[in-house]
């Protein structure tokens, strides 16, 4: 006898998979596609992948989209790890509140955010890579927290404390004990911020100084002439890349679980 509810779950589980993965694929069909037009099919082709690598104008963005995007996600990394260091150590009421505090970037709407910081680097900033780059770190350091806290938090602190006991000083305890606990929450807070710099186009747009483009920027503005196929080759190549580092960083978690559990 056919179960039902089990029946209809997977059903559900089956139809929320392709309103989620549906348009991924239908934009690796595109990359393939000889006809630029989308509801055309005009045969099998690697012609826009050729062609994007000689595209200066893409090249270029993706080199500026890339060095933001690391760049960012590496300091506020820093950042935010070294936050989550000194809410430790603090009252409960006190480390509440600023948890509270860093939430708000992540609330917030970016058109707010993006206003924000236009109007403030207006004023003390030529608006440029280096305003970008701030305002980036400032949308990633959230996100850092929010992934570092809950490691820190269950850190083991006897261990740290019998290091301090045993000869070590805080800064080889810090970086010998506590880092390798908190590390994969660093891990997840850097592919956090790296994805949310990338993706970000409000922020981007209102901070950006003229003849500075990223990735999403240019494609703002070939939404007024058409999309070039070229990013859709370059959008599944990106699709590619994420899920290779998603698989390592995967792969790398569970060794790490393998030698705690043989330890």
């Amino acid at each position: 006898m056919v179960n039902i509810k089990k029946l209809s779950g997977r059903l559900y589980i089956v139809l929320i998979l392709l309103i989620l993965y549906a348009p991924l694929a239908i934009l690796i069909i595109c990359s393939f596609n000889n006809s630029k037009a989308r509801n055309i099919w005009g045969g099998f082709t690697l012609h826009w992948y050729a062609d994007l690598v000689h595209n200066q104008e893409v090249l270029e963005a993706l080199r500026t989209s890339l060095l933001l995007t690391v760049s960012a996600a590496l300091i506020a990394v820093v950042l935010g790890t070294l936050a989550c260091v000194g809410m430790s150590v603090m009252g409960k009421k006190l480390r509440a509140v600023l948890i509270n505090i860093t939430n708000i970037p992540m609330l917030n709407a970016d058109i707010v955010t993006g206003v924000a910081i236009m109007l403030l680097f207006a004023h003390f900033l030529t608006l440029g890579f280096g305003s970008m780059l701030i305002a980036h770190v400032t949308l990633g350091v959230p996100y850092v927290i929010i992934n570092v806290m809950p490691r820190l938090r269950d850190a083991s602190k006897g261990v740290y404390e019998a290091a301090l006991d045993l000869g070590a000083s805080q800064t080889y305890a810090f970086f010998k004990v506590v880092l390798p606990e908190i590390f994969p929450g660093i891990i997840a807070g850097f592919l956090f911020a790296f994805t949310v710099s990338m993706d970000d186009f409000v922020v981007t747009y209102f901070t950006k100084g003229p003849g500075i483009n990223t990735i999403s920027t240019m494609l703002y503005q070939q939404l007024r002439r058409g999309i070039n196929p070229q990013m859709y080759a370059l959008s599944t190549l990106f699709l590619i890349s994420i899920l290779l580092i998603l698989g390592m960083v995967y792969r790398f978690s569970e060794i790490n679980t393998s030698k705690r559990e043989d330890n």
